[in-house]
């Protein structure tokens, strides 16, 4: 069954009518692009439109590079997914548990500390207020938010989100690679795949052709982000990508150009539930639907103040999804009315 071009046309334009959306929609089946289309206003002072070639965040959606990332080290020799954490990572973390491992922090199930826990906290523009965000440029300026903390539970008894553990991995990755984070990712990932739009660009210096992030202000405007998430992304999140190299990467990792076969099948393994109610899954960077213990759909997932991400590749239909957006609540209603549309098929 394949998808049904005009109910998909006129349910987005349904949407986008209730909802002005602002962001772009990408959606391709068996090789071929059914939607390639931008909303909305890159640059609002300037009226710059979003178009298929405008670089957006993908907030916590990059903890997907990071996952492929220490996958390949593991590949290449300088660790194992049971490496224990203390002896990848040379920083002080007095109560962190020895037992930590890099499988641990791959599916959130380290029970390390957190510097935004998503579970008790829903503000991440607060961390903001009484710390410049413009200080965290590298994985290690954001250790004194959590590097002195207590574990939340023994490794490996169950799943919490956790963006700390992320950085941890980002940490394990310069060791292991020599080489700043950023500049890994940008040769082994992003060069590899082609992705010749993509980067970990500062706030204070974003290239040509990249959406600004909007967020509602107290007088029933706009203004932008640049005050509510660090000013460089990392390894727990915030890259910005185009859905042209976003393509090109589903192209890559399931092509195995990135990654062995074998490694690729342990990323999309669904080693924790995350919803009770639900069969979604967690792997390593990637969050996962199943039906009747099938894969389903995979997802790269972020959101951060003005920046809404998701990316999604249907493997029984062979189908490529992606929607990035540059002001939170229209995007994530534009998902919903599009992926159960998509599921269908």
């Amino acid at each position: 069954m394949s998808i049904n071009a005009r109910i998909l046309e006129e349910a987005i334009a349904a949407q986008h009518a209730r909802s002005p959306f602002s962001g772009v929609v990408f959606i391709r089946e068996k090789g071929e692009v059914l939607m390639a289309q931008g909303y909305g206003l890159a640059n609002q002072a300037e009226q710059l439109p979003n178009t298929v070639q405008t670089r957006f965040g993908m907030a916590s959606g990059a903890k997907t590079f990071t996952s492929v990332a220490i996958c390949q080290l593991v590949e290449r020799g300088r660790a194992t997914f049971d490496t224990r954490l203390k002896d990848c990572v040379d920083v002080p973390l007095p109560q962190f548990d020895p037992d930590v491992t890099l499988h641990h922090l791959l599916t959130h199930s380290a029970g390390t500390p957190d510097y935004f826990d998503e579970a008790v906290m829903d503000d991440y523009e607060a961390l903001w207020h009484d710390r410049p965000m413009y200080a965290f440029r590298t994985p290690k300026d954001f250790l004194p938010l959590f590097a002195n903390g207590a574990m939340k539970f023994k490794p490996g008894t169950q799943w919490a989100y956790n963006n700390a553990g992320f950085i941890l991995l980002g940490l394990a990755v310069e060791q292991l690679a020599g080489t700043p984070f950023p500049e890994y990712v940008e040769k082994h990932i992003f060069q590899a795949c082609g992705m010749t739009s993509s980067g970990y660009f500062p706030l204070d210096r974003l290239p040509g052709n990249t959406a600004q992030g909007y967020l509602p202000s107290e007088d029933g405007g706009w203004q932008t982000n640049i005050y509510a998430i660090p000013i460089v992304g990392g390894p727990d999140g915030g890259a910005y990508t185009t859905v042209d190299d976003l393509a090109r990467f589903w192209d890559a990792l399931m092509g195995y150009k990135l990654l062995s076969q074998e490694t690729v099948a342990r990323m999309l393994t669904p080693y924790w539930r995350t919803r009770p109610d639900r069969e979604t899954y967690y792997g390593y960077g990637l969050r996962m639907s199943q039906e009747k213990g099938k894969p389903r759909v995979y997802y790269m997932v972020g959101e951060d103040p003005g920046v809404s991400f998701f990316s999604s590749f249907h493997p029984g239909g062979q189908i490529q999804f992606s929607l990035m957006g540059n002001v939170v609540e229209p995007a994530e209603a534009m998902f919903d009315c599009i992926d159960p549309i998509l599921n269908e098929a």
